[in-house]
């Protein structure tokens, strides 16, 4: 009796792997009569069908999908379905997560609908995934230009503005201020400064997308990665202890411009000041 069990649960097994076969063959077949027609659509959504049952397919049918995937989104483009374009993107990345190649599509679709700090995430993670891809150098350069705005290369190489602020870092860590929260970081400087000087503990917040992702590269560079917390977040927004552990003792930011007269250097400094500083005794 145990053995002819066995056998039918063996040949249950064998049925039904026998019908994913079919239907994975099917849907094969199904998609490629689609793009014969020029159906997008519908051949996208067998090729989803198609990865879903049979992953192990995914290199073979890589190239073929990403044009299905590349023609459908010009359709929905075209007809102003932003979020069906968005959606089919998401699933795209969730069946092939490191393709540079869709995550530069994705990219330019976001460019193109304004939305152009999300593109240069998506065009930074495909030049990440593939240093040698230059459609995705060029257009993560194209959106930089957009982003980083001048006065960031101008402050940069002012020698004497940024001795200034080292050693107004380094007296104040000298002095015990040795927990610090870098406030609109750009790109990692002052945070270098501080870790440089001694700080235990260096934290920094930058909400532009691409300024974090500069900033990431940035302190990587200077083999800082370990020692600085970098966070893609507005300082208002910060946590203790869910974002940094502790409250810190010293404040550092360069965000002095037009923000002066909105949301900018004051909210941000009293709200540093009431809920991340240590407070005086």
């Amino acid at each position: 009796m145990p053995n002819s069990n066995a056998k039918l649960h063996s040949n249950h097994r064998g049925g039904r792997e026998a019908s994913r076969r079919e239907l994975v063959s099917r849907s094969l077949q199904s998609a490629h009569h689609c793009l014969e027609n020029q159906d997008f659509g519908t051949a996208y959504a067998h090729y989803l069908l198609v990865l879903n049952l049979a992953p192990e397919l995914k290199t073979s049918v890589k190239e073929t999908f990403q044009f299905t995937l590349f023609k459908w989104a010009e359709e929905l483009d075209s007809l102003a379905r932003v979020q069906d374009l968005f959606n089919c993107y998401e699933q795209a990345l969730e069946l092939y997560p490191n393709d540079e190649v869709i995550c530069n599509s994705m990219g330019e679709h976001l460019f193109r609908m304004g939305f152009r700090d999300e593109a240069a995430g998506y065009f930074h993670k495909a030049v990440k995934l593939n240093p040698d891809f230059a459609d995705a150098k060029e257009n993560f350069y194209r959106v930089a230009n957009w982003l980083v705005e001048r006065w960031h290369f101008i402050m940069l190489n002012d020698a004497r503005r940024n001795l200034t602020y080292l050693k107004a870092i380094e007296n104040a860590v000298r002095s015990g201020s040795t927990s610090v929260l870098d406030i609109g970081t750009g790109t990692g400087i002052l945070s270098m400064f501080a870790k440089k000087a001694g700080a235990s503990s260096v934290y920094a917040c930058e909400l532009s997308k691409t300024m974090y992702e500069l900033a990431r590269d940035v302190v990587a560079a200077n083999n800082m990665e370990r020692e600085i917390k970098l966070l893609h977040l507005k300082s208002l927004d910060i946590e203790i202890p869910k974002d940094i552990p502790e409250r810190v003792s010293l404040v550092v930011t360069e965000t002095v411009d037009a923000g002066l007269f909105g949301e900018g250097i004051v909210e941000s400094l009293i709200h540093a000041w009431e809920h991340l500083l240590l407070q005086p005794k």
